[in-house]
């Protein structure tokens, strides 16, 4: 029996599903999926094991112009992915301007392998628009044409990443495009990620969904201590933020804001890892770090 492995890359603007999609093509919750921007800050991989096959997919930040020198290392991350794919998905949704971020596209125009042009969210197109008249099905091909003129050598898949749509269609077209290759990784492999990682994320993507504004994106989590035994974890993690003023916004009045925090990440903890956990969770001021290549470096954004 003939075995195929390969990378399939995730690639695409922020807040288009990219994250979604891979915990529904992986099959785990590999990647924090919230409805804020910029989510995702690393590289992600999960993979997908079969007798005959293996997929590693790899989920990326968001494609952006970068403001400060993290946003630069997530950059970095989502063009190392254009450099060692065997299939590209490029994730784009119902409501994206196609031309949005073209110096990232020009370079996606060139490559020589498989591109897959996924337009997420159709679910969203259903019903006549409350502005036009247009069928859901005549603004679904008014957009295909629009990113065909500018990806002329893509296939074009419409998918809900959300609602499953089109998933098993998307997992059979890559496999038919995978090369033939014997696995990368163990089988028994779901990710490249050790569980500290996972745990940082957990824990920063409860601070995405009850802080607001510049606050999730001035955070932080360093996991200072990871200790596991047959029944439990006991964790010991650190919240970073840039200004003091964060620091009380992120404990809130008598901590009330951290202790939720906590909570929630402890209770997510316990769903990822099937274990009880005992978290602690700290915050300490790191000025200005989303700026400090050294303090980058320490929290692990280096693309390489």
């Amino acid at each position: 029996m003939k075995h195929k492995a390969g990378f399939v890359n995730i690639v695409g603007n922020p807040n288009v599903g990219k994250s979604t999609l891979m915990n529904q093509l992986v099959g785990e919750r590999i990647s924090i999926a919230t409805f804020k921007a910029q989510t995702t800050r690393h590289r992600i991989m999960g993979i997908v094991n079969t007798d005959d096959m293996q997929i590693v997919f790899s989920d990326t930040p968001g494609v952006l112009k970068p403001n400060y020198k993290l946003q630069e290392s997530m950059l970095a991350f989502s063009e190392s992915a254009l450099a060692d794919a065997d299939v590209l998905l490029y994730v784009t949704d119902v409501v994206e301007n196609p031309e949005k971020n073209m110096d990232f596209l020009t370079k996606v125009q060139k490559m020589q392998i498989p591109v897959l042009l996924l337009i997420n969210k159709i679910d969203e197109l259903s019903g006549p628009t409350s502005k036009t008249n247009e069928t859901s099905q005549t603004r679904l091909t008014s957009i295909v044409e629009r990113w065909h003129a500018l990806l002329p050598n893509a296939e074009i898949l419409p998918i809900s990443a959300k609602n499953k749509f089109g998933i098993d269609m998307l997992l059979k077209r890559i496999k038919e495009l995978l090369p033939e290759s014997p696995a990368y990784f163990d089988k028994e492999q779901l990710t490249d990620k050790p569980a500290r990682f996972f745990v940082s994320e957990i824990i920063r993507e409860k601070i995405l969904l009850y802080y607001d504004k510049e606050i999730p994106y001035s955070v932080e989590v360093v996991v200072e201590s990871f200790k596991e035994t047959a029944k439990n974890i006991h964790i010991r993690a650190i919240i970073y933020v840039e200004r003091d003023s964060q620091k009380g916004i992120i404990i809130g009045h008598q901590g009330v804001a951290l202790k939720k925090v906590g909570a929630e990440s402890r209770k997510a903890l316990e769903r990822f890892f099937g274990k009880s956990i005992y978290l602690e969770t700290y915050v300490k001021v790191d000025k200005d770090w989303r700026s400090s290549q050294k303090e980058l470096n320490n929290f692990g954004y280096n693309p390489g």
